[in-house]
């Protein structure tokens, strides 16, 4: 089935009569909103509800947890991500969104939008206008204020009824009587499912008795002193509000100190946390590294915290969270332990950028990638609190960011952690040089040129200060000053000042810019086996051409792309795999030379070069040196050899969940097969590949010698089986699920 949506609770129970009002409701409606008291259900009943209304919408139903966002700004990014929307474009906010929704039929559940009611209402009423075959399923504790909204208010499981029953039996596993000590507790709390899951816990613990003896004593008290922590400041509900308060309460006196304390500290986190995260960012005083995991332990048991999954990752319920966030502030913590999370969360990502070279590579792009909410939370208090770490953090993350189509975001942090940030040298490079990887690759090439450039000025003066041992000096820097091993390529095709001569004598005249010449200079003085140490461009120079390169090669210009990496490359020494830096140079020297028309030194090349990553266990260049020999192969005529070379790059780009690089490794696959004569098979894998494109938010892109061969191809086999039949396979693979399609793509030809 097309979509995504969570995996059902199993422990779900009775809500018949509401379930079939949604159906209902979600028939003759295209907004329709859950409403109801925090803990009483609603998400749950949203779920069932989606899944058993999933096969009406044959575009899918696709959930979105708004739990993770403090504020609105990254509203659109999330809703975007849950669509399978990989944001690359530049523009508006929603409009690629909107594009990407507006021909589907499909159900776009929003959950928890309570907190940002107003600004969902807004994004909802856009999309519903752009969107004719949208429906959207929101849960709320108030409606969104959308014209044409259908509310349903969700009551809590009637008290003395069997579901409140089999809910409390269920997750306490016992088969209580109907009459009896576990009656009473339902009654006492009101049927509102969290809190009959709390006081299950206890049961577990204690017994239905004792759990029942202990709740009359608290709930016989009159109402305004069974909890009154929180000020209730909604406008509805207010009675249920108290009870469920008053049964969080009363988990949190049952909870031991160390208990209580972990609780508090814990709501730091919107997203998963493992141990060793919780750990970091929760111990001091009491609290220790060897008192931790029993606490923890125990919120477990108590169905505080829920209990690790297969990764080891444990979760807290956002209602829960808020009360722990409410004591974690009346200990007067709050700004410390934000403070630990943030630092924590920094480190997380340097540790994630300094292993992205070498055999941990996947599991530090996965780990960044299950951390995001939290990644984000930390960037965002950054920005406010410490801007120079916040660079720091963003800069570190945002090419893995990237790479998992989350351009938008990568780019937002960057943009606004260097428009905050003072700091100069390799904090400030290597973010600039993230932003140009990003601009690059949403298309947007004036504003990448002028960052490209900026990268090289920042990345020298970097460098000289780290080997000279300088402070910041006058005259160096990103706005200023000599500047030696760097290079840019401006917009024409040029590279800066000067004129460079190709192995072949030909010459590619120099415009303006940062610091080519002296390149040459330094290329110069390494071949006379005369510069020192210190007169080598290092890692942050040479990441700096890698961008100038990839800039050249997307714009066209395989000849300035195969010079700015050249010439820094000769002046640096080591090996091609000594670093990540060093590997994207090749990388990029790779497909100039393919773009040059220099196949046989290409494919030597990048078959050296994959063998290498082969060696290191690295991934994502060895994807991308695999879509340049599936590239080299089609410009050799081998469109066998092209096609296994392809589909080992889907596997990679699968594997990383890179949208971008599936789509792109989908129209080599379907020139290849094209080329081959396969025309049903390429038919099929161009209606996938234009699904993924989609997906991306972009129109077809890729180098320009693979459209070309694109177009030839497709045009040869769209006559020899017939434009009708092209077509139809072609919308067959498009309007189908694309990772069918993709599972297709990947069998190859002997399993049809």
């Amino acid at each position: 089935m097309r979509g995504h949506l969570p995996d059902e609770n199993p422990g779900f129970v009775g809500r018949r009569t509401e379930l079939e009002r949604i159906s209902v409701a979600l028939a003759e409606n295209r907004l329709v909103t859950v409403t109801g008291v925090g803990g009483v259900g609603k998400t749950r009943l949203a779920l069932r509800a989606a899944h058993r209304a999933a096969e009406r919408y044959p575009d899918g139903a696709w959930w979105t947890d708004l739990t993770q966002l403090d504020g609105d700004r990254l509203l659109v990014a999330l809703v975007a991500d849950s669509v399978d929307l990989a944001d690359h474009t530049p523009g508006m906010a929603a409009t690629g969104l909107c594009r990407r929704l507006a021909d589907d039929r499909l159900l776009l559940v929003l959950d928890s939008c309570e907190h940002l009611a107003e600004p969902c209402g807004r994004l909802v009423a856009e999309l519903l206008a752009a969107a004719p075959g949208l429906t959207v399923l929101a849960t709320s504790r108030r409606p969104l204020g959308v014209e044409g909204e259908h509310v349903i208010t969700l009551d809590p499981l009637p008290p003395a009824g069997q579901d409140a029953l089999e809910l409390l039996r269920g997750a306490a596993g016992e088969d209580f009587p109907a009459v009896g000590p576990a009656g009473e507790i339902c009654v006492r709390l009101e049927g509102i499912p969290l809190a009959l899951e709390l006081a299950a816990a206890q049961i577990r613990l204690q017994g239905a008795e004792a759990v029942r003896d202990q709740l009359g004593s608290r709930f016989d008290a009159p109402p305004g002193t069974r909890f009154d922590l929180l000020a209730h400041t909604e406008r509805v509900w207010p009675s249920r509000h108290q009870t469920l308060r008053a049964a969080i309460g009363w988990s949190h006196e049952l909870s031991a100190p160390l208990e209580r304390l972990l609780w508090a500290r814990l709501s730091v986190f919107r997203g998963p946390f493992d141990l060793a995260s919780a750990t970091a960012v929760c111990v001091g005083g009491p609290l220790n590294r060897a008192t931790l995991p029993g606490a923890l332990d125990g919120l477990v048991r108590a169905s505080v915290v829920r209990a690790a999954d297969t990764a080891g990752r444990h979760r807290m319920l956002d209602t829960i969270r808020e009360y722990g966030a409410t004591w974690l502030d009346r200990t007067g913590e709050t700004a410390t332990v934000a403070e630990r999370h943030a630092a924590h969360f920094r480190g997380l990502a340097r540790r994630a950028e300094a292993e992205w070279h070498g055999a941990r590579q996947l599991r530090w792009y996965r780990t960044v990638d299950a951390h995001h909410t939290d990644l984000r939370t930390a960037l965002d208090r950054l920005l406010r609190t410490d801007p120079d770490a916040a660079l720091d953090l963003v800069g570190s993350v945002a090419f893995a960011w990237s790479c998992r189509g989350r351009l938008r975001e990568a780019r937002d942090g960057l943009e606004q952690a260097l428009l905050l940030s003072d700091v100069r040298g390799r904090v400030r490079a290597r973010a600039l040089w993230a932003l140009g990887v990003t601009l690059v690759l949403q298309g947007e090439f004036g504003p990448a040129q002028e960052v490209s450039e900026r990268c090289a000025r920042e990345a020298r003066y970097a460098e000289y200060v780290e080997h000279a041992g300088y402070a910041e000096e006058p005259g160096y820097g990103e706005h200023a000053g000599p500047v030696d091993h760097g290079v840019s390529v401006d917009h024409a095709g040029s590279v800066d000042h000067g004129v460079y001569a190709d192995p072949s004598g030909h010459a590619e005249r120099t415009g303006h810019g940062a610091y080519a010449e002296a390149v040459a200079h330094a290329g110069h003085t390494a071949a006379r086996g005369t510069g020192s140490r210190r007169d080598r461009p290092g890692d942050l120079t040479l990441d700096a051409a890698a961008l100038a390169g990839l800039l050249a090669l997307t714009t066209g210009r395989p000849m300035a792309a195969y010079v700015v990496v050249g010439h820094v490359l000769d002046a640096a020494r080591g090996g091609p795999a000594d670093s990540a830096a060093r590997l994207r140079c090749h990388l990029v020297r790779v497909f100039a030379l393919t773009g040059l028309g220099r196949l046989d030194e290409a494919r030597e090349r990048a078959l050296a070069l994959r063998a290498r990553c082969q060696d290191l266990d690295e991934h994502w260049t060895r994807t991308a040196l695999e879509y340049q020999l599936a590239l080299t192969g089609l410009l050799e005529g081998d469109p066998a050899a092209a096609s296994g070379h392809a589909r080992a790059m889907l596997e990679g780009t699968r594997s990383l969940g890179a949208s971008l690089g599936v789509a792109l490794g989908l129209d080599v696959l379907a020139t290849a097969l094209a080329a081959a004569g396969d025309g049903e098979r390429a038919a099929d894998v161009s209606g996938t590949g234009e699904a993924y494109w989609r997906s991306t938010g972009q129109p077809r892109r890729g180098l320009p010698g693979l459209r070309a061969l694109h177009e030839k191809y497709t045009d040869t086999v769209r006559a020899s089986i017939g434009e009708p039949a092209y077509e139809e396979i072609f919308v067959r693979a498009l309007t189908g699920l694309p990772q069918d399609g993709l599972d297709r793509a990947l069998r190859g030809p002997r399993h049809g």
